[in-house]
């Protein structure tokens, strides 16, 4: 896919770097040069323009990218503004950064595909990650569910996950498995990557949870308690 990013602030610019190394086609924007000098080398072209006019958003190939991602934070009034010109120039497919809810709820009113609060949700989900507990991680699905990923504790190890019957005992749906694999980086230092050994298609009565494996469950925080506190008890 092609996506059209506007804004190459330290959001705006890992978000293209990410699309490209997954393979997409990125174009950038920016109203400033050393932002544009900084990603120029990673994402396929760039432009150095003021998006809040709409005779420099014109020479943009609007109509030719799939997703226009408006990335831009710090200068509300130059978000809006953008969003509002590329909405009357017919993009179809717009995506927005909102910085609060004032700015949210102004986008809100432009109909655009999607709003992204990476501000919000991050110091949401690490809110949630200091409450449950070092080296647990979660995504939120919506205000009651996620996704978790935590490291076995100790009354796991040695289980089959036959008979750990996540879903009969705790509410939770067992996602995923990794262990850690030994390996080396560029420097030569040892380290460890995670691989997955137990998915949905993987016989649950093949493994037995050993110490230092990661799970992935989706449930909701209520069960997920729940659990930590039936195990410790």
């Amino acid at each position: 896919m092609r996506y059209l990013v506007i804004g190459l602030g330290i959001y705006g610019s890992n978000l293209a770097r990410d699309l490209t190394e997954m393979g997409h086609e990125v174009i950038g924007v920016d109203v400033k040069q050393n932002n544009i000098d900084e990603i120029k080398d990673y994402i396929s072209t760039v432009y150095m323009i003021d998006s809040t006019e709409e005779a420099a958003l014109s020479v943009l190939p609007l109509r030719n990218v799939d997703v226009v991602i408006v990335a831009i934070g710090e200068n509300f009034g130059a978000s809006v503004r953008t969003v509002a010109l590329l909405k009357k120039m017919g993009v179809k497919c717009l995506y927005a950064r909102a910085i609060d809810k004032l700015h949210e709820a102004i986008l809100e009113g432009f109909g655009i595909q999607r709003i992204i609060t990476p501000e919000q949700r991050a110091a949401r989900d690490l809110a949630h990650e200091i409450e449950l507990g070092a080296g647990i991680r979660s995504l939120e699905v919506d205000k009651d569910h996620y996704i978790i990923k935590f490291e076995a504790p100790d009354y796991f190890v040695g289980l089959a996950l036959a008979d750990l019957r996540m879903e009969e005992n705790f509410r939770l749906h067992l996602v995923a498995v990794c262990r850690r694999s030994g390996k080396s980086n560029i420097l030569g230092l040892s380290g460890h990557e995670l691989e997955v050994v137990y998915s949905a298609d993987t016989p649950a009565e093949d493994i037995t949870l050993s110490a230092g494996d990661v799970l992935t469950v989706f449930g909701s925080l209520r069960d997920f308690r729940a659990m930590y506190r039936h195990i410790s008890s």
